[in-house]
């Protein structure tokens, strides 16, 4: 085994040797519409991929990631790529049919003072 060889299986065991332009195509918008927010929960639909979709070796194992619900930013922790590249392959998971996004939910506004000053007005009456 050459000193090249040795070194290319260095780089394989330390991450990707495709650099993440390359894994997006160039792109770095999700061609989605769904917002990819870093608390929206994603989960595999367990629809077959079909068999002219375009998916390269990351969107599987993405799929595999996500079979069961999970949040966006725990996804792009485990795969061990940048946020932005997880949105682009996530969007194209999402053009596909292979997965869901659920938005994270909306802020609850917080209750009014007065309303909480009677609540526990109300409670000291009893």
């Amino acid at each position: 085994m050459t000193d090249h060889e040795d070194w290319d299986e260095e780089l394989v065991e330390d991450g990707p040797v495709v650099r993440a332009y390359a894994l997006t195509r160039g792109r770095v918008q999700p061609t989605s519409a769904a917002s990819l927010d870093l608390v929206a929960v994603v989960a595999a639909t367990g629809a077959a991929v079909p068999y002219h979709a375009d998916l390269g070796r990351e969107h599987l194992r993405l799929l595999e990631l996500v079979r069961r619900a999970r949040p966006l930013a725990d996804v792009a922790s485990d795969a061990g790529l940048p946020l932005g590249v997880i949105r682009v392959l996530v969007g194209d998971l999402l053009d596909h049919g292979l997965i869901l996004v659920r938005p994270p939910a909306p802020e609850v506004s917080q209750p009014m003072e007065s309303i909480l000053l009677e609540v526990i007005n109300g409670l000291r009456a009893l």
